[in-house]
């Protein structure tokens, strides 16, 4: 029984791939441009069976194709296929994520694709029509849930992600294929000319430059350069991953380490069997996917680790604007590679590669793109410059998921008010047993503002008895704390004819110490008008509209772990902090009303990362309070603090 159905199964798909052929020519001959097809080739049913159909899970199998039917050469092609049925992607050949995530990967709200190995599609003029160098097949295979056969799992669109194309609507093929074709824009102004031999290279806020500086037969020398270009971004013990796509390891280094020396992988793998004569004691790193990291600056002058211009800074890369010595990082590293890449010309730089820091931006990084050599000064001194054998560039931008929880939060508080705004609840995420503990959804309770002093945990004595003095209502169950490893306090301080101020306090309440801080705030009305910070150092960024970046002096630039209490036993423990005032002149901001918003900040980053902001401002009406103009509790909390 089972004969006839397998040369049924058969006999549709060699129809199938019969018609789409015929389908993929007719689009083919019509497109003056880049063609881009997919075709479901099939799927399955997987274990295990669930009751409900939305989620039962099933193979699919798919192709993506695209085709070079143009007058120019493709370079870096990128494609975006606009998945739309929870599919979780297992794998796909010839090309990888842009992205740079490993695979298997949810692709549930589409995804993009980038060449790999073959980046670049020639044209038919240039080839005289050689599809091996014109067009690249990607099969896909993967899970997607809720689409049993005879239904098809199609994307929802497709179409050209490289910049300067438009493409027209897609046409399908039956139920189980589409196209687009993508032409050039004839708006779109680049610098690009088509006879250029490498791509330019892109802006975006980091850069990582892989540069092959020495090669040989089986191995080769590569520096690594990683560049901030965003004026408020850095990264803190920065952490660097990759794939190696063709088995290639890492034997020695300088500047920086894996995190982990293993070389297991390569002894009991085809390196080891390969490299019969190669002492695997002394290899670094064998793992597919290593992760690098920075070393001390007690490495800098080591002669076998360290003496790497840029190097060996604890992970730390500030912005720009703070201090441009400081911006970089640099590494090398010997390379091996395994057949049958062994000669000096063949190359290939790692993909999906990704970087991550501690309480910095989220940074997605795209695939590396080939771009002319990179030139350094001759090291003879003379008045030239010597290029490396080979550069790529990996671009990286900071994004924020969607879902994804601040790491930092701000509270408002006032001269006209005697309570404070927390920050919200749950602000950078909720704690794991919340049902039983506390409300999600409750709105942070006004705290007095001594309660700033104390950890979240030891403040619902002050809260409750806060609430009770100001006739405020006590939810049951109480809100859940904000959860955020640092937080910063803005309090209007003074306001009157030419000029107000505010005192900024940073708050330290986990772990981790920061050295060489720093915040940023943007002030929509009131940046104009700034004139100075007392305790930090404060300027105007420029390229960024309305922001004061502000970080600590010297010497005072560290801001220090939560700490026990005087008396463990009996105090709670306290925060690291900082504080400083700052002031405004309304000279250059005339009509500007503090008490009505103004002389709050609109957004407010430390350390590069967006916190985030009360949804309310203190108010003077009495709306929330029933309170005086009094502020002597405040003046005892900025004594207290100026004390400790």
């Amino acid at each position: 029984m089972l004969l006839p159905i397998h040369c049924c199964y058969l006999s549709t798909i060699v129809a199938l791939t019969i018609f789409l052929s015929i389908r993929s020519f007719s689009d083919a001959q019509s497109c003056n441009g880049i063609l881009v097809s997919y075709a479901y080739t099939g799927g399955s049913r997987l274990p295990p069976n669930v009751s409900n159909a939305a989620e039962q899970p099933y193979r699919f199998e798919s192709t993506l194709t695209v085709l070079n039917n143009g007058l120019d050469e493709l370079k870096s092609w990128k494609v975006f296929v606009g998945f739309d049925h929870d599919e979780l992607l297992v794998s796909a050949s010839n090309a990888v994520l842009a992205d740079g995530t490993t695979l298997p990967a949810a692709v549930g709200n589409g995804t993009v694709f980038a060449g790999y190995p073959m980046t670049d599609l020639k044209t038919a003029v240039a080839t005289a029509g050689d599809l091996t160098q014109m067009q690249v097949q990607i099969n896909l295979v993967g899970t997607v849930f809720g689409v049993a056969p005879p239904s098809v799992p199609m994307p929802k669109s497709i179409n050209l992600a490289n910049d300067g194309f438009v493409c027209r609507a897609s046409t399908t093929q039956g139920k189980n294929a589409s196209s687009v074709c993508c032409t050039r824009d004839p708006k779109f102004k680049t610098n690009i000319t088509t006879d250029e031999e490498f791509l330019p290279r892109q802006n975006g806020d980091l850069s990582i430059m892989y540069d092959v500086i020495r090669t040989y037969d089986s191995n080769y020398w590569a520096e690594v350069t990683i560049a901030n270009h965003n004026p408020l971004g850095r990264l803190d013990n920065w952490r660097l991953s990759w794939d190696w796509m063709n088995d290639e390891f890492i034997y020695s280094m300088k500047g920086a380490y894996p995190s982990v020396v293993d070389a297991s992988e390569c002894l009991f793998g085809k390196q080891g069997t390969f490299y019969k004569d190669l002492d695997f004691a002394t290899v670094l790193n064998c793992e597919r996917r290593p992760t690098i990291i920075d070393l001390p600056p007690t490495k800098f002058n080591d002669s076998d680790l360290g003496k790497i211009p840029f190097c060996c800074r604890n992970g730390t890369i500030l912005p720009p604007s703070m201090d441009p010595s400081m911006s970089a990082s640099r590494f090398q590293m010997q390379v091996f590679k395994m057949p049958p890449a062994l000669n000096r010309s063949q190359l290939s730089p790692p993909q999906n590669w990704r970087i991550s820091g501690t309480l910095n931006p989220d940074y997605k990084c795209g695939p590396p793109v080939r771009v002319s050599p990179t030139e350094n000064p001759d090291p003879s001194g003379l008045p030239s410059n010597k290029t490396v054998m080979a550069s790529w560039q990996v671009v990286c931008n900071i994004t924020t998921a969607k879902g994804t929880s601040s790491k930092c939060c701000v509270s408002f508080s006032a001269y006209y008010n005697d309570s404070v705004i927390p920050c919200k609840t749950c602000a950078c995420g909720c704690p794991q047993n919340r049902e039983r503990t506390c409300s999600t959804t409750a709105s942070a309770m006004l705290l007095p503002p001594e309660a700033l002093l104390v950890p979240y945990e030891n403040r619902t004595a002050k809260a409750i008895a806060w609430a009770s003095l100001k006739h405020f209502p006590v939810p049951n169950p109480m809100p859940c704390s904000d959860n955020c490893g640092v937080s910063i306090n803005w309090h209007l301080l003074t306001d009157y004819n030419k000029g107000w101020s505010a005192r900024v306090t940073l708050f330290n309440w986990g772990e981790t110490n920061f050295a060489d801080w720093f915040a940023a705030v943007q002030m929509d009305k009131a940046a104009a008008g700034f004139e100075k910070m007392y305790s930090f150092n404060a300027t105007l960024v420029d390229g960024v509209n309305n922001t004061i970046i502000m970080q600590g002096l010297p010497g005072l630039n560290y801001l220090v772990a939560e700490a026990d209490g005087a008396d463990p036993l009996r105090d709670p423990r306290v925060p690291g902090k900082q504080q400083s005032v700052i002031s405004f002149t309304k000279k250059l901001t005339p009509g500007i009303n503090t008490v009505r918003g103004d002389g709050f900040p609109t957004k407010v980053l430390f350390n590069g990362e967006e916190c985030s902001l009360p949804s309310v401002l203190p108010t003077s009406g009495g709306s929330w309070d029933g309170f005086s103009l009094g502020t002597s509790v405040l003046l005892s909390l900025l004594s207290f603090l100026l004390m400790r």
